[in-house]
């Protein structure tokens, strides 16, 4: 699924409240969807029992860990009744040190979308004023202004999520109307009184994994495009070098049945159309980086249905501590706000997306070099004459994807293996989720950026091969020549020199938007 097919479904408010979301369904809200919280009455009773739980404790002087007592390892010293209505201020604000590079709004709202999903559960003991106003955020697209950097993941996401609580209590910094203000002032403008957080509340807004969540949600969409984008591209380079399409054959994936591998077999399969124009090339076999595309793609395929079962129950789930069950009036000390899943999915996403860049890397080698490229000008220039001699084609283009690649390929390295004991040795193994999912991103900017250039690339190694009359346009598939049809309306065929920044900038944002054409 694309992200155009997320941006027409918009129109519909996605409803939080007893109901399951789906990654899709916050990928929607991120890129600007309505939200509508649950109004039914029996569901706003259910969220207020928790609430009122809360205020019967501490009528009886009951002892509630971030209620009553301090936080983490200060868990042992007590707060005075008269001074519990101000923990959840403090709380939001010793964490605001957050460093490092913003989340994008469209970030930033996949995170508010995750924290109210959790939180609309009914056992985090909050109230419903309190999910009413991050609807209300959202709806009016007032997104918290998040720095990126400081949560090890467990005890959640605290010090990014703290921007979110501030925001609610009318403090720090939002994006509005596309620029960045204070909190505050865009209060004043729109007649919102801040919140005055209850007992419990700052706790549980904060103390979960809804930052790491909403970036896995983000991940897994770019990474399910990507590996269609990527057969795509694969078929484009089969083209380029005239390969052998009988390596994508279905009677050869029949014996290895990993089901996304033989869906990423079949994608590329259809875009050569194997069956009914077979292309032989002058070698029995083509080298690996498109005879075993299938296998190298088809690894993250296959992975996607056990990372979507991961990131979703995480998303359905109540990940605070404590967990408060006002029904049966218990108070559940625990570690939900522990990000291990997510972390586990980041840091394999990020593996086999790397993977991906490698894997293109490779056939852009191939095609940039008269070597292995069957009879293709080097680096894919198309000046002729004596003016081929001070062209460079794709020359830089190809060194820029093989740093993307390095890069990318650097930052592999699993991030859930380095827990470092924190906050008094009170938090002595951590997920270090968030950390994992940023990777992850960057990982797949990275990848994005070496796709962008191999489109090019692609587009050019399949027109010089019309040029020279060894391809037929009419040959091609409908969905090979749609794609050729929309790179080319942004790219003119690269005959002299000419910067490709600009070019390649708009060609990763469109892989982003998911606007080229990818399905059969």
């Amino acid at each position: 699924m694309t992200a155009t097919t997320h941006t027409s479904a918009s129109a519909t408010p996605i409803e939080f409240g007893q109901r399951s979301l789906t990654l899709e369904q916050v990928v929607a809200v991120a890129k600007g969807a309505k939200v509508q919280l649950n109004q039914q009455a029996d569901y706003q009773e259910y969220i207020q029992k928790g609430a009122r739980f809360i205020d019967s404790l501490l009528d009886e002087e009951g002892v509630v860990y971030g209620v009553t007592t301090g936080y983490g390892d200060s868990c042992t010293v007590t707060v005075g009744l008269d001074l519990v209505h101000e923990l959840p201020l403090h709380l939001s604000r010793f964490h605001g040190c957050g460093l490092g590079e913003i989340l994008s709004p469209m970030q930033s709202r996949a995170v508010m979308a995750c924290r109210l999903n959790s939180l609309a559960i009914g056992k985090s003991g909050v109230s419903y004023e309190l999910l009413q106003r991050i609807e209300t955020l959202l709806n009016l697209n007032i997104v918290p202004v998040i720095p990126e950097e400081g949560s090890v993941g467990a005890s959640g996401d605290l010090t990014p999520l703290s921007y979110l609580a501030a925001v609610l209590i009318g403090e720090r910094e939002v994006i509005y109307q596309g620029e960045r203000q204070n909190t505050a002032d865009v209060y004043a403008k729109l007649n919102i009184t801040p919140l005055k957080l209850r007992p419990k509340e700052g706790l549980a807004l904060m103390n979960g994994t809804a930052v790491m969540t909403a970036l896995a949600c983000l991940a897994y969409d770019r990474a399910s495009y990507l590996a269609r984008l990527s057969s795509r591209i694969t078929a484009m380079a089969s083209l380029t070098l005239k390969g052998n399409s009988n390596h994508f054959d279905d009677i050869l994936f029949a014996a290895k049945p990993h089901p996304g591998q033989n869906q990423i077999a079949a994608w590329i399969r259809e875009d050569l159309n194997h069956h009914e124009h077979p292309r032989n090339s002058d070698r029995l076999q083509d080298r690996y980086s498109i005879r075993c595309a299938p296998h190298i793609i088809g690894v993250l395929q296959d992975a996607l249905p056990f990372m979507r079962q991961f990131i979703e129950t995480e998303l359905n789930s109540a990940n605070d501590n404590p967990i408060v069950d006002g029904e049966g009036e218990h108070i559940l000390h625990g570690g939900h706000f522990y990000g291990g899943h997510i972390a586990f999915v980041m840091d394999s996403l990020k593996n086999a997306v790397a993977n991906i860049a490698d894997l293109i890397d490779r056939q852009m080698a191939l095609v940039m070099d008269p070597k292995f490229n069957n009879g293709l000008p080097a680096n894919l220039s198309a000046a002729t004459g004596n003016r081929r001699a001070i062209n460079h084609g794709f020359k830089a283009v190809q060194i820029g994807v093989s740093a993307w690649t390095a890069e990318a390929l650097k930052n592999t390295m699993p991030a859930s293996v380095f827990s470092r004991s924190t906050e008094c040795h009170n938090q002595d193994k951590v997920s270090m989720g968030t950390i994992a999912a940023r990777d992850c991103m960057r990982v797949l900017q990275l990848t994005e950026q070496v796709a962008a250039a191999a489109l090019l690339a692609m587009t050019q190694g399949i027109h010089l091969r019309i040029s020279q009359e060894e391809l037929c346009l009419a040959s091609l598939t409908p969905s090979v020549a749609k794609t050729l049809q929309q790179v080319s309306e942004d790219f003119e065929l690269l005959i002299e020199d000419r910067p490709l920044e600009s070019v390649l900038r708009q060609t990763v944002d469109k892989i982003q938007q998911g606007l080229w054409e990818v399905c059969h």
